[in-house]
């Protein structure tokens, strides 16, 4: 069973994504090679690198799925996204930790705290022993609107996988585990 979606979206804004190509040698093995996503020698529809594309069209149809609930709520899609960010990362509750993992400026990421505080979604407590910071925390009022946030969410993944068999899911996050734990390897080794 696929993993419920923790904010695919921030993938799509995260620097240094790789893509994955199975390249035939002149033997007729295949190999993996890893291709960074700023080779401008290719050009995909959009206009830029397909694996740059890959990560726009990501973006766009998960912007896409959520404008509908976005409009009901009269929510702009950055206020959204910080509330379904707190939402779905308990452990990450202050604004820092907005800019630091969702890549949302600073200063958006005040003004739509400011707003969402202001309609009763989100209110701000002190860290207890660290007066400089705040937490950012869900209310009551926001459970609804993060329950049909979370369905648009597991509506987009499922969706994503649309036209895949178990065994292609089960060896897709196989793989993204291992990735996980090799970028994990990569960024100790390099701290």
């Amino acid at each position: 069973m696929a993993p419920p979606l923790r904010e695919l979206s921030s993938v799509c804004e995260t620097e240094g994504v790789f893509l994955f190509r199975k390249n035939l040698t002149t033997s007729g093995n295949c190999t993996m090679i890893l291709q960074k996503m700023n080779d401008s020698k290719m050009k995909g529809e959009l206009g830029v690198n397909p694996n740059m594309e890959f990560a726009i069209k990501t973006a766009q149809a998960y912007n896409a799925v959520c404008k509908p609930l976005c409009q009901e709520l009269k929510l702009p899609q950055t206020a959204f996204d910080i509330l379904m960010f707190l939402a779905n990362n308990p452990d990450r509750r202050t604004a820092s930790d907005i800019v630091e993992f969702r890549h949302i400026k600073a200063n958006l990421v005040s003004m739509n705290v400011d707003r969402l505080v202001k309609e009763g979604y989100l209110e701000r407590r002190a860290v207890a022993g660290d007066r400089r910071k705040t937490e950012l925390l869900c209310t009551e009022k926001a459970r609804p609107v993060i329950e049909r946030g979370r369905a648009v969410q597991n509506a987009f993944f499922a969706r994503l996988l649309t036209n895949t068999d178990e065994p292609t899911r089960e060896a897709f996050f196989r793989t993204m585990e291992i990735i996980g734990k090799n970028l994990d390897d990569i960024l100790k080794e390099n701290a």
